[in-house]
């Protein structure tokens, strides 16, 4: 994992972006030394579009969720995505070299030269999504505990990391309650550093809760330590790994002591005037879409148009969000707030749509021009639900410290939540946020909204 302006990303997905960009602009200019040969070629105007074309290429290939490491897609589902890139791709491959201002070059045999370097990129997309790992890429990982927390670290490592190779489990002295199969627990005949050194481990993950009174093998975490060999306790692996702070390996000291969690002015006029410059943007844009929204809710179920609600802001401060309403005026007729369910029959027909496409929360870009609310945060909860929420989860209220976001880390990460499970659930991935906000990720997110808006993630 390498990390970027303070968020983590994976070094293969960087190398399959550089990859992408490298391969199409290389093909091009393979072909303007073969076919322009002898002719005068403005090869500074030929790099700048094949370029563009690749980097536009890499967005739709990202949109489209090709760049993730772990899913659960067939490979039939790949390739439909892989398709729908390409038909996306091809009428911007048109139109860049259209415009190519490129003398005694033809210019057929330069765009076909475009295409296939997409085709070839596509491919290999689909092939390495579907392909095992080969043997020297392989990250070799041995987790110290066999208890609960081992267990749910295995869990998590499978799933998350199709590279990772578990090679067993190093028991503690206080795991009693062994949860992990017979052959993967290790016997302890030799000390941790000679295990890790036998095995040619690359990381070892302390997956222990207890560590007083010397549970640990400190020193022999610090000899695999000096020796090349990565060591993460439960909290920093999950951050890194998932994106997410995980409150079951979460300390107080941890979050007081570690890097992050910083809230200088200069972050906070920089994303001020983010704010300000993509909400007027994106207020100009949606206007046509906002206006036929509110005349379909009119026509369907009449006034009012907007939905105003009490939610909690920036420092526990209570504000009014606007949305449009997607529910019957009568949707909590007596009075009791209660969770928002999917299929939920107080939803009506414009509403349900409106829904899945994100369109009700448009009016929220107005909440982003006065201050009340960032585009991107943790999304604001209502009075009655962050009291509760704040008794039976810790550390709820350090997502108060930002404005809340239109769209949020936990949004994009996470499925509608609706319960407190799910609360629980999201507000990890809104503690990464709190912890490693920066520009850089708030604009990772905006764009994986789009992709989240475009597929119908999560909606309700």
């Amino acid at each position: 994992m390498i990390k970027v302006f303070s968020h983590w990303v994976h070094w293969k997905t960087i190398a399959q972006i550089v990859l992408d960009l490298v391969f199409p602009v290389a093909c091009v200019l393979l072909a303007v030394f073969w076919v322009g040969h002898g002719g005068a070629v403005n090869l500074e105007v030929v790099v700048t579009y094949a370029v563009v074309f690749a980097l536009a290429m890499i967005f739709f290939n990202a949109w489209l969720g090709l760049y993730q490491r772990a899913h659960s897609r067939t490979v039939a589902q790949t390739r439909a995505r892989a398709v729908l890139s390409l038909y996306l791709s091809v009428p911007l491959a048109y139109a860049v070299f259209a415009v190519l201002s490129i003398a005694d070059v033809n210019r057929e045999l330069l765009l076909l030269s475009g295409l296939a370097a997409l085709f070839g990129t596509l491919a290999h997309r689909v092939y390495t999504m579907h392909s095992r790992t080969g043997t020297m890429m392989v990250h070799r990982v041995l987790i110290f505990g066999a208890g609960p927390e081992a267990e749910s670290v295995g869990k998590v490592l499978k799933r998350s990391d199709p590279d990772i190779e578990i090679v067993g489990f190093y028991p503690s002295p206080t795991d009693t309650e062994v949860c992990i199969p017979g052959q993967l627990v290790l016997p302890r005949g030799q000390s941790l550093s000679d295990t890790a050194y036998a095995l040619r481990v690359a990381e070892i993950i302390v997956a222990v809760r207890e560590r007083r009174g010397g549970i640990l093998p400190l020193r022999e975490l610090l000899d695999c330590k000096l020796s090349g060999v990565k060591v993460l306790d439960l909290a920093s692996y999950f951050e890194r790994a998932l994106g997410q702070i995980r409150l079951d390996s979460l300390r107080v000291g941890w979050l007081i002591f570690g890097e992050g969690f910083r809230q200088g002015w200069a972050r906070t006029l920089v994303k001020r005037l983010f704010d300000i410059a993509a909400a007027s943007v994106l207020l100009l844009l949606a206007l046509p879409v906002m206006v036929i929204t509110a005349l379909l809710i009119m026509i369907e179920d009449g006034l009012p148009v907007f939905y105003r609600q009490e939610r909690v802001g920036l420092n526990g401060r209570l504000f009014n969000v606007i949305k449009f309403r997607s529910m019957r005026t009568d949707a909590e007729g007596d009075g009791r707030p209660r969770w928002a369910t999917a299929n939920d029959d107080r939803t009506t027909r414009v509403g349900r749509i409106i829904r899945k496409l994100r369109i009700d929360e448009l009016p929220q870009l107005y909440s982003v021009l006065s201050g009340d609310m960032s585009l991107v945060g943790p999304r604001p909860e209502r009075p009655y639900f962050v009291d509760q929420l704040t008794r039976d989860i810790p550390f709820y209220a350090v997502r108060h410290s930002v404005k809340p976001g239109v769209t949020g880390w936990a949004q994009v990460s996470y499925h509608y939540g609706a319960s407190v499970d799910d609360s629980i659930q999201k507000l990890q991935y809104d503690l990464y946020y709190v912890k490693n906000h920066t520009l850089f990720l708030d604009i990772v997110v905006l764009f994986e909204t789009v992709g989240v808006v475009l597929t119908g993630k999560g909606a309700q």
